[in-house]
């Protein structure tokens, strides 16, 4: 009996027709006649960092003067474990104002972002990372994307050894192909004899994007099950022993397709840290080898493991790198916030997580947020550490400069900032959505924080204004946001219509489910209104309102 020849998806034709990721990228970037670039480079470009998009709030304007769509372009850069330095701080902070939008935008994978990049400005901006040594490689696309890492080094004596793998994961993980310095910087080919193929992802890639995180236990700010491949760092007495790892998270879905589905990794054993890039490294090539190239939609590595089943995948990976699974070493997580405020570490340094709304640092109404982190990095006496929270940590301040820094912070507003803002504003995440993202069926970043203002409302009506309950709002069903796995997630269905999720618990380790559907503002209200008054008067101790949600039975 013959075997059924698999469908090869347009995705995965122009990959591996992509001569390592060139295509006709370089043609199309001299096309002065459109600011758009051809369609096969667009899925091209994702690899090389960056994402084409549109303003969507003038789409109908220049549609009626047939004029095209007002094409640009996001820069998304790879910073594995989310630092930087003040002098990186001060280009990027330049470089926004030159030739994006100004605004520079937090990720949700701790690393940063700019949008609004005409075409012809592309290349000027990726040239002025590299004379800073930063770089957008392999930032999107079907490949492993940015590796995060507990964001605070005042979590633990040995942050700086668990940190310094997310470096190394990444170094090992990225792509081989020149074609990135090639197009942007200019560089020349050594010689006009293909190139070598990519051990690792030879001419296809990986059949869909790939994330890894890594968490110090108590604290589990990277959301660490909601990722491809999750490491749990266990420390005993002070050193590191290894890491839990766990498999097959996942958020993405798409709204009417019941094959699609948030999943929350599984953790399959221990594995010692001298193993542990290997280890990464096999997990990696066996959702290279299996995964779901036909269906994008079902490419991730969580529907492999659930196609395969979790027990064939740890054997394939144990094959691969002849290293058994040992068994998982006992961790627990207690939160998934930020410290905010002033923390010390172990060797007596200073870190401050500033507050920053939904991860758009821009100045604004008043509030000089940006003006501030560019005049904290000309005293180039703090690192830039960014958060999954999409918050930003002035971090490895030596106790001398510590008043330096504070008084900054209090000049510009932006203690104050960060000590009034409320609990649940505080928990909130929204991803970018229009008007740039082509995805979005909703509003995300542009109007939680108008929602967070009257959600404060009904907590404070029932008395639970100091209630730190995690919100997320998404403008689709991928869940950037991480929606699926907050108390309240909410994801946009159409133009100012969500779907409400509860029951999520605090530590990071359920997901939540879906409540209602398409619901308008006056509805979500009305039913949190509804909820925060049970929850005010059954709660048992200090039940958080996921747990609440969840025990009292309104999701089943």
């Amino acid at each position: 009996m013959s075997t059924p020849e698999k469908k090869e998806s347009l995705a995965e034709k122009v990959k591996r027709l992509s001569r390592g990721l060139r295509g006709t990228l370089a043609e199309s970037l001299k096309d002065e006649h459109t600011g758009s670039l051809r369609s096969d480079d667009q899925l091209l470009l994702k690899f090389h960092g960056m994402y084409q998009q549109d303003d969507r709030d003038r789409r109908d304007e220049r549609a009626l003067k047939k004029l095209e769509r007002l094409y640009s372009f996001m820069i998304r850069l790879r910073i594995p474990g989310g630092m930087i330095g003040p002098v990186h701080w001060e280009a990027l902070h330049n470089v926004a104002g030159q030739n994006a939008t100004g605004t520079i935008k937090i990720t949700t994978r701790q690393t940063v972002q700019l949008h609004g990049i005409l075409k012809s400005k592309i290349k000027p901006t990726i040239k002025a990372f590299d004379q800073v040594f930063l770089d957008s490689v392999a930032a999107c696309g079907d490949v492993n994307r940015n590796v995060t890492c507990t964001a605070n080094p005042s979590t633990s004596p040995i942050y700086k050894e668990v940190f310094s793998y997310a470096g190394e994961i990444s170094r090992s993980l990225l792509p081989k192909t020149r074609a990135y310095y090639e197009i942007w910087l200019d560089e020349e080919k050594l010689a006009e004899k293909e190139e070598p193929l990519d051990p690792l992802y030879k001419d296809l890639y990986l059949p869909r994007k790939f994330k890894i995180a890594i968490a110090i236990p108590p604290y589990n700010d990277v959301d660490i099950l909601t990722n491809d491949i999750g490491l749990i760092a266990i420390i005993e007495n002070d050193v590191l022993q290894g890491f839990n790892v766990s498999i097959g998270g996942g958020l993405g879905t798409t709204h009417g397709n019941p094959d699609t589905y948030p999943r929350i990794g599984s953790v399959i054993g221990f594995v010692p840290k001298k193993d542990i890039l290997k280890v990464v490294y096999e997990i990696v090539t066996v959702q290279r080898d299996f995964g779901n190239r036909e269906d994008r939609k079902l490419s991730r590595l969580k529907y492999t493991v659930d196609r395969l089943g979790l027990d064939f995948y740890k054997a394939e990976v144990e094959k691969r790198t002849g290293i058994g699974f040992e068994k998982a070493r006992d961790f627990k997580f207690t939160t998934r916030t930020d410290e905010f405020g002033w923390s010390q570490d172990k060797a007596g340094n200073w870190h401050y997580t500033v507050f920053v709304e939904n991860g758009r640092v821009l100045d604004e109404n008043g509030y000089l947020l940006k003006t501030a982190l560019l005049e904290v990095s000309k005293t180039r006496r703090a690192v830039f550490r960014f958060t999954c929270n999409q918050n930003v940590i002035l971090s490895d301040i030596f106790p001398k400069d510590k008043d330096t820094i504070e008084s900054i912070l209090v000049k510009y507003g932006v203690h104050k900032k960060t000590t009034e803002a409320s609990p649940i504003r505080k928990n909130s995440i929204a991803c970018v959505a229009l008007s740039t993202c082509s995805l979005a069926l909703a509003e995300g970043q542009r109007y939680l924080p108008i929602l967070v203002d009257k959600i404060e409302g009904l907590l404070s009506k029932h008395n639970l204004q100091s209630e730190p309950i995690s919100i997320r709002m998404t403008g689709c069903p991928n869940g950037c946001a991480r929606p699926y796995i907050s108390e309240i997630g909410l994801v946009g269905t159409a133009y100012g219509k969500y779907n409400l999720h509860l029951g999520a618990d605090w530590e990071g380790m359920r997901l939540n489910k879906k409540y209602k559907e398409n619901l308008d503002e006056t509805a979500i209200l009305g039913e949190l209104d509804n909820l925060f008054g049970r929850f005010s008067k059954d709660r048992n101790g200090k039940e958080s309102f996921g747990d609440f949600t969840n025990r009292i039975g309104i999701l089943n």
